[in-house]
């Protein structure tokens, strides 16, 4: 059942978020709508400008834009110096998903010796452990599972379906989306000449506060120590986070990203989409690596950008271009012979 909807006066969001509201009409709003689909009582917002030409058509009853797209906005508005960065804050306002009930489904089995703090809700079929310590105001979501010793700071919340392995430790305010796995076995294996052995993965997984972790993402164990993400790490939908990895603080992954094991990601980096890092090497802060990129080296200047992917181009160029590229080292060849001769030749002269 989702929540009635919520009023707020355009003048109450200007205040309460310190916007400047422009003059004239002062809406109620009652929800949020994109520039092209938003009705009168919707805020909408301008940030992108490849949407700018949307601007002059709205409906929305309000907008939240920079100060130099005023003349081209027929609506109310409010200005912000970050439009999406104050939608974002306004639109919490109007999340129509209820908040769970505290309490625990009759179907969810609670290990006795569990620490349940106030106003905890744990969903149908979920499983908390022995020895777990579930913070104030926590949720757990149904079919959730919570292995022996794991410690949730307050207010954590785990959607459907959420696995947390051994002695996992969850800061405050933590979110993970449906389906993700943290505290797994990382992928350690020893060769013992015609086969593999397992190797132990006695380490477990920290996270901090105000974390939140995409569907389907997983988060292995560390090897001996544990893997950690710093406060405030925001990671997307399916994400490999690879045993004994630590990521700084306000990094952010983008979706399919994968980082191999003993990588150290700096804080406030970038990771775009089926972007990856290998093993054992460490990423400066505020680093930023597009999207498909592949890091094979540490990089150990903070606040550059690293690209490596190759864009699409029309088949039959591409093949062209792949033919020529399997010639290239024939082709460096033959120019450092041809350097050397006229090397030769103006010696000569």
């Amino acid at each position: 059942m989702t929540q009635p909807r919520r009023r707020h006066r355009l003048s109450e969001l200007a205040e309460r978020f310190s916007l400047e509201r422009g003059p004239g009409a002062d809406p109620v709003i009652e929800g949020v709508g994109t520039l092209a689909g938003g009705g009168a009582a919707d805020i909408s917002f301008l940030a992108n400008r490849s949407y700018a030409r949307a601007l002059p058509e709205t409906r929305a009853g309000a907008v939240i834009l920079k100060a130099e797209d005023i003349e081209n906005c027929p609506t109310a508005y409010l200005v912000a110096e970050d439009p999406y960065l104050a939608f974002a804050r306004i639109a919490t306002l109007f999340d129509p998903r209820p908040a769970p009930a505290p309490g625990t489904h009759a179907s969810a089995v609670v290990s006795a010796s569990a620490v349940l703090g106030e106003g905890v809700s744990i969903g149908a079929n979920a499983v908390v452990g022995d020895g777990c310590v579930i913070g104030d105001g926590c949720v757990i979501g149904p079919g959730s599972v919570l292995e022996n010793d794991c410690r949730l700071g307050e207010a954590c919340r785990l959607h459907a379906n959420v696995s947390l392995g051994h002695g996992v430790t969850l800061g405050r305010r933590v979110i993970v989306h449906p389906g993700a796995v943290i505290g797994a076995d990382g992928f350690g294996i020893a060769f013992a000449g015609d086969r593999w052995e397992k190797v132990p993965q006695m380490g477990s997984v920290e996270i901090g506060d105000d974390c939140e972790v995409g569907a389907n993402t997983c988060i292995d164990r560390g090897a001996i120590e544990n893997t950690v993400l710093e406060e405030d790490v925001r990671v997307d939908n399916q994400v490999q986070i690879a045993h004994n990895v630590r990521i700084g603080a306000h990094t952010a992954l983008a979706g399919q990203a994968g980082i191999a094991g003993s990588a150290t990601i700096g804080r406030y980096c970038l990771i775009a989409g089926n972007a990856g890092v290998a093993g054992h090497i460490s990423v400066a802060d505020r680093t930023t690596i597009a999207a498909r990129s592949t890091v094979f080296r540490s990089i150990t200047k903070p606040g550059t950008t690293w690209s490596s992917q190759t864009q699409a181009r029309p088949i039959r160029e591409w093949q062209k271009n792949y033919a020529r590229l399997l010639k290239l080292d024939d082709l460096a060849r033959t120019v450092k012979q041809l350097e050397k001769r006229l090397g030769k030749e103006k010696d000569d002269a």
